[in-house]
């Protein structure tokens, strides 16, 4: 849960001071790990506790977190490494990656325990620790139901956060998950780049308007990387901030609407399972740019969480020939999607949006596997 902070001229100096020393001192844990071999977190701080403390003006427990900050940086990269996300081990990535320690933004977020940081949900204030002494009765804003979410169920490490001038706090909430009601039906969602996604009940997110948000990005970013300036790379470093932001308001706006309509029908959401598909589609050279940052995964992600606070049933099913099956008499062939838009059954002749008829396979499809999950075990004779 993120809120805003408040601090005065002076409060925010002492963050800022703060979130420098905490990201100068992690940038000398890293190398030292680094150098070391030692990534785990015991060995780690009985390596660099005393150092750090006492060179970066760092009390017991900012030290403590920083230590932990970078062994955590360390796991995800490691998890990326194995995961392939930074190419095989011959790749520049790969290399680059492996090549040299782990380093921090000078602004970079800065976790808290409950030891470095206090709430005053009352009052709306924090008390935290900085370089220059204990802050007390920094005030912090949100919506209601921030505020009353923050109170009920925060737990556990806040993150300090500077964007934009602008100061957060991130805290981990711990929230009871609502059970899954049983389903009276499903709706099927269909994810694409024409259209964003199509339900099984016909209704249509198009990404027209994204796409040429996009594409405008693209001619931007072509721009500035062709002047090579400072202020240049700084600029694309922004723009890429807005396009991502806009990006994920949209996959919001989406998915916030069909979690809503499958709650007030009682119904469960479908999904296609995506895993992999940058890997298993073959696309035009013009096409890769597209599908590469395309959102895709994370419209899925913002369907599951919220389906799953809203205690509606979700599912992921089968992606195989969704676009190539007739819903009718199940009749499957490439010829039975003539084009990108239509979709016509060459053996019974059913006909409509191709998109449509995705959605409403993968209706059908997480219809049986519904079945499946929920039938009785029967114990063997």
């Amino acid at each position: 849960m993120q809120v805003k902070l408040l601090p005065s001229p002076e409060q925010a100096a002492a963050l800022a001071a703060t979130l420098r020393a905490c990201n100068r001192a992690a940038d000398h844990v890293s190398q030292t790990a680094f150098q070391t071999g030692i990534k785990d977190r015991n060995g780690l701080q009985k390596l660099v506790y005393t150092d750090i403390k006492a060179t970066f003006g760092l009390s017991a427990q900012p030290a403590v977190r920083v230590v932990k900050k970078v062994v955590d940086a360390y796991g995800a990269l490691t998890a990326s490494l194995q995961a392939g996300r930074l190419g095989n081990p011959g790749a520049k990535r790969y290399r680059k990656a492996v090549g040299s320690p782990v380093t921090f933004h000078p602004e970079a977020a800065q976790p808290f325990d409950d030891r470095g940081l206090s709430w005053q949900t009352d009052a709306r204030t924090v008390s935290i620790w900085t370089v220059d002494g204990r802050m007390r009765g920094i005030r912090y804003v949100g919506s209601p139901d921030q505020l009353k979410t923050l109170a009920e169920y925060r737990k556990g490490e806040s993150d300090l956060v500077q964007r934009g001038g602008k100061w957060f706090l991130i805290a981990t909430c711990d929230l009871p998950d609502p059970e899954a009601y049983e389903p009276s039906d499903w709706i099927g969602v269909d994810r694409g780049i024409v259209n964003l996604a199509t339900t099984s009940d016909d209704t249509n997110y198009q990404g027209r308007r994204l796409g040429r948000y996009r594409r405008w990005q693209a001619r931007k970013r072509a721009e500035l990387q062709a002047k090579g300036t400072r202020s240049a790379t700084r600029r694309l470093a922004c723009r890429a901030k807005e396009e991502q932001h806009h990006a994920t308001h949209v996959n919001h706006r989406i998915s916030k609407e069909i979690v809503s309509v499958a709650q007030r029908t009682g119904r469960g959401i479908a999904v296609e399972e995506l895993d992999g598909i940058r890997e298993r589609v073959r696309l035009r050279r013009d096409q890769r740019g597209t599908l590469s940052s395309w959102p895709f995964h994370q419209l899925g992600q913002h369907l599951a969480y919220k389906a799953r606070r809203a205690g509606v049933p979700f599912l992921h099913v089968d992606a195989a020939y969704t676009s190539q099956r007739c819903p009718r008499c199940g009749h499957t062939e490439r010829a039975n999607r003539p084009d990108r838009d239509h979709f016509r059954c060459r053996r019974c002749g059913l006909a409509g949006p191709a998109d449509h008829v995705a959605g409403v396979n993968v209706r059908n499809r997480a219809r049986s596997a519904w079945v499946f999950v929920t039938a009785p075990v029967l114990a063997p004779a």
